[in-house]
């Protein structure tokens, strides 16, 4: 949590006193607006409004199903993030009544953005004048293909805006896939159903549908910092615009395939989709027990070893949600103290596609099959073939952004090009091998007569 990403924008803009022989220094960080926490907490309030009105409107219909489950995955995300902002925070071990309160009564991240824009509003005042509290962040940046080691003096009103981003950074992912995701799948299953799209829906369904992109685009963002965590990263509007089609497109697909097959079997999608939930929720565990390691107890300081499994089943619990609708951009690896594998595994992400690939395929064919005639006046088989091009063609964003647009991929030892090489180059290996045998068995038969 000590981590500080708020350092210059531009790298090449640096008076630069030498420090060493290989450490530069760096100009004094600047800090921005609060957009994103401004945007997180207007998403958090929005879908919890809208979902709280159509609770109402269950209500209000007889509709107690509905209602219920409404309001149940509104209320899981809503006690999840708040749990998330006073972790992040240490609030336990301070003594503020009035933000522990507002936690209580689901209004944390009001509480929090409001302290953040007051911290901006100090920092604006105070512009130009220096912090009598500074510390030291050193961080790698690549400046013409070359890694030089910079050095920055990062004042502690600064220090504290960057951990309220960073809260909200984590905040708005746990939002989008545990309340978001099942939220959105739901109320496009009850839309199925009813065949009808009330404004208060319509406006939940698109509250929804933002917070889960706009966590997925953050799910990559941070898996890139925890990843390369000793550089200096920064995105440009074209590698944010191209994350945010391939998760657009990635998730919508993925969700509206799955709602259109839990319509099509009602009862009997239920042991589909929890047995493919379990496999993700299990699948780290069963490795950190087959590698024999022993439990890290250095995540944060002064936990014990229940505070640490809790901490473990959480993050194991928000993997599964994450890999459930998409994939998560990087793997879980609960034997070590950052919790994260922070090699490439091109392999992974492979096997995560092709795995739901078939999946989608598969729902997608049970709906054009056996699926009622869910949408007046459309073709299923054209439905079908449009939810597959767009999976496709988010899958196609995703290799253009490793392969050109990733701020590090200078760093990779092997790319998405090199990989899908090395495939064709074993296929056209065994090809080989299995034709030469043949040959080989019949120059011996030859030799022997």
């Amino acid at each position: 949590m000590d981590r500080v990403y708020e350092i210059p924008e531009e790298p090449n803009v640096v008076p630069v006193s030498s420090l060493g022989e290989d450490v530069i220094r760096g100009p004094n960080p600047r800090f921005t607006f609060p957009f994103s926490i401004l945007f997180s907490t207007f998403l958090y309030c929005g879908e919890a409004a809208s979902a709280l009105y159509m609770v109402r409107t269950y209500r209000k219909n007889n509709e107690t199903f509905w209602m219920t489950y409404t309001l149940s995955f509104f209320m899981f995300s809503s006690i999840m993030v708040q749990l998330t902002l006073i972790f992040v925070h240490r609030d336990l071990a301070k003594d503020r009544p009035l933000s522990l309160f507002m936690h209580l009564i689901l209004l944390g991240p009001v509480i929090r953005c409001l302290e953040a824009m007051i911290k901006y509003l100090t920092l604006w005042k105070k512009d130009g004048q220096e912090e009598p509290y500074v510390s030291l962040t050193r961080k790698k940046m690549l400046i013409d293909g070359q890694e030089v080691l910079i050095e920055w003096e990062v004042g502690h009103s600064i220090r504290t805006l960057a951990m309220h981003r960073n809260a909200y950074k984590r905040m708005s992912q746990i939002q989008a896939f545990l309340g978001s995701v099942p939220q959105l799948t739901y109320q496009l299953y009850v839309t199925l159903i009813s065949a009808e799209v009330p404004l208060g829906r319509a406006v939940l369904i698109v509250f929804s549908l933002i917070s889960v992109t706009y966590g997925a685009t953050l799910c990559n963002m941070l898996a890139i910092q925890i990843k390369y965590d000793d550089y200096k990263i920064r995105l440009g509007p074209l590698e944010v615009l191209c994350i945010t089609i391939w998760r657009t497109l990635e998730i919508t697909s993925r969700l509206v395939i799955l709602v259109l097959f839990s319509a099509t079997l009602k009862l009997k999608a239920v042991p589909f989709l929890v047995l493919n939930f379990l496999i993700i929720l299990f699948e780290p565990w069963v490795k950190f027990w087959r590698s024999g390691a022993q439990m890290p107890n250095n995540i944060e300081k002064n936990f014990s070893r229940v505070g640490t499994l809790v901490v473990l089943i959480s993050v194991t619990i928000l993997y599964a949600g994450i890999n459930f609708s998409c994939w998560s951009a990087m793997q879980l690896k609960l034997a070590d103290r950052d919790l994260v594998d922070k090699g490439q595994n091109w392999g992974h992400m492979g096997l995560h596609y092709s795995v739901r690939l078939v999946e989608n395929v598969i729902m997608v064919l049970v709906f054009k099959f056996l699926g009622v005639k869910v949408l007046l006046n459309y073709c299923h088989s054209l439905i079908a073939v449009q939810l597959i091009i767009a999976y496709l063609i988010s899958i196609g964003f995703m290799l253009l952004f490793f392969q050109y647009l990733h701020p590090l991929r200078s760093l990779f030892t092997h790319n998405v090009i090199d990989y899908l090489h090395c495939i064709c180059c074993r296929r056209q290996h065994q090809e080989r091998a299995e034709t030469s045998e043949p040959s080989c068995e019949a120059e011996t038969r030859q030799s022997i007569v």
